[in-house]
């Protein structure tokens, strides 16, 4: 089975998602907004997930748009478990 590899940022309420939602979106990035992973343990249900080649650029949104975010995690797949590891 191949490794595969997704990045997820997960925040303390459904309004903080959906404002971050907007805010991503409004600058082409493409992403989808997803039920959070059960390998995260937070508040809230929704998670947005991204392509790795977009995490610099998200990183830079959040800042610039002072966006309350949980934390980012890269979730891996590891001899048939997943895992994971936060990015920030």
């Amino acid at each position: 089975m191949l490794n595969k590899e997704i990045y997820v940022i997960t925040f303390d309420s459904t309004h903080h998602a959906i404002e971050a939602e907007k805010k991503i979106k409004d600058e082409n990035i493409d992403i989808k907004t997803i039920p959070t992973p059960r390998e995260v343990s937070v508040s809230c249900g929704l998670s947005i997930k991204f392509d790795y080649i977009d995490l610099n650029r998200i990183k830079s949104i959040i800042e610039d748009n002072n966006l309350s975010i949980s934390n980012i995690y890269i979730i891996t797949r590891e001899d048939n478990e997943r895992i994971a590891k936060k990015l920030m």
